[in-house]
Parts: structure tokens; C-alpha cells; sequence
């Protein structure tokens, strides 16, 4: 088969700055791309993190300029592997085509939900720090029941009475998740598993550190993998897994606790289906902060490919202005 190809980047900023232990960021940008037969149009999006594993943004828009007007199949599907966001915005565009109606149809709606067989259950982002003390009050009344934290970000010390202090805050029932994007040492990573343990054995105590997310740099697979084996609260693996082939290397090395995939940023969804489907794997699916069109295709796999349901992490709107205006916006330069 052969498509009409367009793209066109796009850029827009955090209504407040996220930190994270890789720093500040302040802008998401990314491309939206459209491929398009007799059928109907099919949108796209490739929205890479280059600090996480992905290939840059310029890489990606080098890729695209290159592509004639038209492409196949087969172009999408020779896609190289060091370039994992441009796979999953062109196949997810590719499995979208048609959906939108006729040839002549230009701009789809504002994308729903998917359908799934159940019902996903979202995770929301706390920022870092103190803030997390207000925001989580703000989530709650928009139904979230499972959050993220960052943490690895300021002193231990000071994130530890932190912690303290949002255990106590947050309702019966909650799921509390911690994410360090890599930024403890192997004493500190220890030291947060044990105040999670003894959170866990605390009777008085009904919420659940759902699991310490990422705690040693990427370089550091043995360290994880021998502190998996040593407490009692799970262990995910994030910025380790960033990419199939790292997903399917840490597999076969043994990490049997929880996976954290960005579907945005993994690669080829077609093989990361292959991959989850051959092997019965512990997985949370998250958001790479895309907008509607990634993420509509993103909770699609995580419908397919969440045998545990655990909540997913695109609990994320709150860090953007209102979307369909801004979706509207670039509509127009296609």
C-alpha cells in the first residue's frame, strides 16, 4: 500500500516546570504526522525524550524531511531501531488509517478513549518536593486513587520527612508510587526500600507503596537486580526498559519485578506485542507527556497488554493547558 505522508512539529509548554533528577523541563515538543490512502487519514505522533533513550528530536525530524510525499509499508516497517519514537508514531498512524472517515476528511475529532475489554485505571503525577502535599488533594477529587511522586530530586533527608508526612495525608486505600528516574546511590536506594518495608509492615498503616520505580542509573542492572531479591516492596524498572531491546535484555537477564513501559519512546508496537504476548511480564504502561494522538495509541496497547491492570500513568493533563484548543491551533497548519 502506499500513503500520502505529512508531518509537522509541534511545541508547547508546561503549565509549570517539571523536576525531575534529569533536571528542569520546561517545553514538550514532538511531531504529529498523517498518512492517508482512499480510505481515510491515520495520525500519528513522535514524541521522543532524548534523555531517556530515545533518539532527539532533530533525528526525528531529520528522518521525516528525508521521506518523499508518499511512503509504503515497507518504509515504515524498515524504520531503524535507534530511532524507537518515529516507529510508534508510524505504525500507531498506519493501524489508525481510515478511521477518520473518507479521503477528504482533514482534521479527526478530539480522539476518545479506545475501546478495551476493562476498564484502565490512571495514575496521577505528583510533582516533587512539597508540592506533592497540595496537588495530591486536587487528583483525588478528580478520582485518582494511585499516584506518582518524584523523588531523587532534593536531599533524602528532607524527601524522607516528606514522605512521612504524605503517608499520613493521603486516604485508606491509596496506591503510592515512587519514582527516582535514576537518581539514588545504592546506599540511598537502600535506605528509601526500607522505610517503604517498614511502611508496608506498619498495621496502622492501610496504603501501599505500590513500588520504589527506577532507583540506580541505567548502568547499575546487577545492583537492582540484587535489590529485588532483598526486600519485601516491588521494584519497576523504568529508563532501563526504555526501548524493546532493552526491555527484552533485562528480561532475559533475570528482572522478573515490574516493567514500565512508554509506549511512546519503546519502538515498534506490532513487536512489543509479540514480545508481551510471548511472555507473561509484570507491566505498567506511562506517559512520555504526548498529546491525545500518542496517547490514545498508547492506551490501546495498554488495554491489550495489561494482564495485571495495574493503573496506568498517563494521570498527566494537569501539567498542560487545555488540549482540544491547542490540538485546533495546529490542526491548521496541516
Amino acid at each position: 500500500m502506499t500513503y500520502k505522508f505529512k508531518f509537522r512539529p509541534y511545541s508547547r509548554r508546561f503549565v509549570r516546570s517539571l523536576a525531575t533528577s534529569h533536571g528542569i523541563w520546561d517545553t514538550r515538543e514532538g511531531i504529529i504526522l498523517s498518512l492517508s490512502d482512499e480510505t481515510g487519514i491515520g495520525w500519528g505522533e513522535i514524541a521522543p525524550i532524548s534523555w531517556f533513550g530515545s533518539e532527539t528530536l532533530e533525528q526525528a525530524l531529520d528522518f521525516c524531511r528525508q521521506l518523499p510525499t508518499e511512503i509504503t509499508d515497507e518504509t515504515i516497517f524498515s524504520i531503524p531501531d535507534d530511532l524507537p519514537a518515529c516507529q510508534f508514531g508510524f505504525e500507531s498512524a498506519l493501524e489508525e488509517v481510515g478511521r477518520w472517515g473518507d479521503g477528504g476528511e482533514v482534521l479527526p475529532p478530539h480522539p476518545p478513549h479506545p475501546p478495551h475489554p476493562y476498564s484502565l485505571t490512571f495514575s496521577g503525577l505528583l510533582p516533587a518536593g512539597k508540592a506533592a502535599l497540595e496537588e495530591w488533594e486536587r487528583l483525588w477529587r478528580d478520582g485518582y486513587r494511585t499516584f506518582k511522586w518524584k523523588i531523587g530530586v532534593y536531599a533524602i533527608a528532607y524527601e524522607l520527612e516528606i514522605l512521612d508526612s504524605l503517608i499520613h495525608a493521603l486516604p485508606a486505600s491509596t496506591k503510592l508510587r515512587l519514582d527516582a528516574n535514576g537518581g539514588l546511590s545504592y546506599e540511598e536506594a537502600n535506605l528509601w526500600l526500607q522505610n517503604c518495608d517498614n511502611i508496608q509492615a506498619n498495621q496502622a498503616l492501610s496504603l501501599e507503596i505500590e513500588f520504589l520505580e527506577q532507583p540506580l542509573p541505567v548502568g547499575q542492572f546487577e545492583e537492582m537486580l540484587e535489590l529485588s531479591k532483598c526486600y519485601k516492596t516491588p521494584m519497576a524498572l523504568d529508563e532501563s526498559v526504555a526501548t524493546l531491546k532493552q526491555l527484552a535484555n533485562c528480561y532475559y537477564q533475570g528482572w522478573r519485578d515490574i516493567f514500565v513501559i512508554k509506549p511512546g519512546i519503546v519502538g515498534s508496537p506490532s513487536r512489543l506485542r509479540q514480545f508481551c504476548q510471548q511472555h507473561e511480564i509484570d507491566v505498567v504502561f506511562s506517559s512520555v507527556f504526548e498529546t491525545a494522538i500518542g496517547r490514545q495509541a498508547a492506551l490501546k496497547l495498554a488495554a491489550e497488554l495489561s494482564p495485571h491492570n495495574r493503573a496506568v500513568g498517563f494521570g498527566i493533563n494537569h501539567f498542560f493547558e487545555q488540549e482540544e484548543t491547542w490540538l485546533q491551533h495546529l490542526w491548521k497548519d496541516f
